[in-house]
């Protein structure tokens, strides 16, 4: 899943996002509001986390103009403001959790999974696709009951495949939601991580549940090879 964190306090913004990150997230920072809008517009995000006392447009201007265009993107705010009236503000005006500052990192990261997986309309932490599961929240995942030894990028592949289990995902779509950004659609890296987690998954259940449609993309949900 892909997050943007828009906090104007650098140290704060780095810190979450290499706390996310560590949880499997691909996370793009920024610290003003303008550079925020320009993203939002060109980038596709599955959550942002948003101060409200932001340099350039406001955090609640940029939550005003989200849900003005109506863009479908789930956003935690993570604010000072804490008085009763900023926080029914802020989820009157569209958001989808507040959180007040100051906040352990513990409590904002199950917030961000509780809305990640409603976006996806995913109530279980674990994902199963025949044979394979995946733990969201311990980023395990496991092929006949044994543990698979699979890198973040892997796990993020396999955990978005499963999330859609009846369709088929393009490069692009991986890019958007697996990658932070830096990744072009012209890169090499996802058919090289998606050839090493196909390998890995081929070992350990003797099939390959990875289809790839050529000019298409991939789809979770192969058939064993008899």
């Amino acid at each position: 899943m892909r997050i943007l964190v828009i906090e104007d306090e650098k140290e704060l913004c780095q810190t979450i996002a290499e706390g996310l990150r560590i949880d499997g997230f691909e996370v793009d920072t920024c610290y003003d509001g303008e550079e925020a809008w320009e993203l939002i517009w060109v980038e596709k995000y599955d959550l942002i986390l948003l101060d409200l006392n932001l340099p350039g447009i406001d955090g609640m201007e940029i939550l005003h103009k989200i849900r003005k265009e109506n863009l479908e993107v789930n956003i935690l705010i993570l604010s000072a403001r804490g008085q009763v009236k900023d926080r029914v503000e802020g989820l009157d005006a569209g958001a989808n959790d507040y959180l007040c500052k100051p906040f352990a990192f513990e409590e904002l990261s199950s917030r961000v999974r509780c809305l990640t997986r409603r976006h996806f309309i995913q109530n279980n932490i674990v994902l199963v696709s025949g044979e394979l599961t995946l733990n969201t929240k311990t980023r395990v995942a496991y092929a006949k009951g044994s543990e698979l030894s699979l890198t973040r990028k892997e796990i993020g592949i396999l955990e978005y495949l499963m999330l859609h289990p009846e369709a088929v995902i393009s490069q692009e779509e991986l890019i958007q939601h697996v990658w932070d950004g830096s990744v072009d659609s012209f890169s090499n890296s996802i058919r090289v991580h998606m050839s090493a987690l196909r390998k890995k998954l081929r070992n350990a259940l003797g099939y390959d549940p990875i289809t790839n449609r050529v000019g298409q993309g991939y789809l979770i949900g192969g058939k064993k090879h008899e």
